[in-house]
């Protein structure tokens, strides 16, 4: 056992010297950390950062804009971790305006439409707001300028709120179906290796068929079965990405199965379930993680990608990959930031995996 954590702490080290694996893995909480808090974070905390103004779409990163609320009569109580965990049940309505004034007991806006179009003024009556409210409640309470850091979407969706909130598809995706991949390719893996023989023959037949299928074709084919949504999407992924871990812990239980502290275990009359969860297992596990770093950036493209294709996370989702599918176009219209700035945070993400992928097979490299 002290030899295991000399190892550990001698893989620690030498992981820590990697500037880039450490700057990556930091890079990954601070992701993870946007995610849990995506909604305390985001200038628009609705639900899925969905509130529209489609007069002030496609807007430049830094746009500033005096948005009027109306808010609803359905308001419900929601509690905080609910708000932080799924945003709030927003069901106001907010008209970004050019200028408003007070007559009597209402308000007169003039719409933002077009620089070049002046909108028509609309009136709301005070009974649109809470009772009891001043001209200077509502003004200061419901009247406020909003910047949009990274500008609006085609629906005049705030891009920063969607993007905080699109963190937690990519890093949610990535962690269950590495999990799922962990959990299938493992077993089967450990399986196939140890006991040999029509199980090996079986397994590795299973694999082979599982590997000789396009992932992507696979994924489709498996979501297209379960139907469109967010969870499918994570099974589909997940099903696909064990065939390497079974391989690899296949390879690796073969190499070690016959090895001295295996055999002292049967001696000691180990049976053969403990000897490779508690003996075999702990000692393969560093090709693994290095597999399961890959796979969590694999797995963030494909969901990308199939988001991209129509068949991922369902709008109002945000999604990068189906916000890049939304802008692709706009790339040849003088906005192409509605595209890049999603596919920035994609390609940041899976780099960020690959560097902690490649520091993790130096620093557990027992060669070195």
């Amino acid at each position: 056992m002290a030899n295991a954590n000399s190892l550990s702490q001698l893989a620690l080290q030498k992981f820590k010297k990697n500037f880039w694996g450490v700057l990556s893995f930091w890079f990954v909480i601070l992701g993870i950390l946007l995610a849990i808090f995506a909604y305390a974070l985001a200038p628009d905390n609705s639900q899925n950062a969905n509130q529209q103004h489609i007069s002030i779409h496609s807007k430049k990163p830094g746009f500033k804009a005096t948005i009027l609320t109306i808010p609803s009569k359905l308001e419900q109580e929601q509690s905080f971790l609910d708000k932080l965990l799924f945003g709030k049940e927003d069901n106001s309505t907010e008209l970004p305006i050019v200028d408003y004034k007070f007559e009597g007991e209402s308000i007169i806006v003039t719409p933002y439409t077009d620089e070049s179009i002046k909108g028509l003024p609309k009136t709301y009556s005070f009974a649109s707001f809470p009772k009891g409210l001043t001209k200077t409640e509502i003004e200061s309470q419901f009247i406020n300028e909003q910047t949009f850091l990274l500008g609006t979407d085609k629906y005049g969706r705030d891009l920063l709120s969607r993007m905080l909130v699109g963190i937690r598809i990519s890093l949610s995706i990535g962690f269950v179906a590495v999990f799922i991949s962990l959990l299938i390719g493992i077993s089967l893996g450990a399986l196939a290796g140890f006991y040999g023989g029509k199980i090996d023959a079986a397994i590795m037949w299973l694999i082979n068929v599982t590997w000789s299928i396009p992932t992507l074709l696979l994924v489709i084919a498996i979501t297209l079965a379960l139907g469109k949504g967010f969870w499918q999407v994570f099974i589909a992924v997940g099903l696909t990405m064990w065939v390497e871990v079974a391989r690899v812990v296949r390879g690796q239980v073969m190499s070690v199965k016959n090895m001295q502290y295996v055999t002292a275990a049967r001696a000691l009359g180990f049976t053969n379930g403990i000897i490779i969860v508690k003996h075999i297992l702990p000692n393969i596990l560093a090709p693994v993680i290095v597999i399961s770093a890959a796979n969590f950036a694999a797995a963030i493209l494909i969901e990308s990608g199939l988001s991209f294709l129509g068949i991922g996370a369902q709008p109002p989702m945000p999604s990068w990959g189906a916000m890049i599918k939304d802008h692709y176009s706009y790339i040849i219209l003088g906005k192409a930031y509605l595209a890049i700035i999603p596919g920035l945070g994609i390609m940041s993400l899976v780099m960020a995996f690959m560097l902690i992928g490649n520091a993790l097979r130096d620093a557990l490299d027992v060669k070195s």
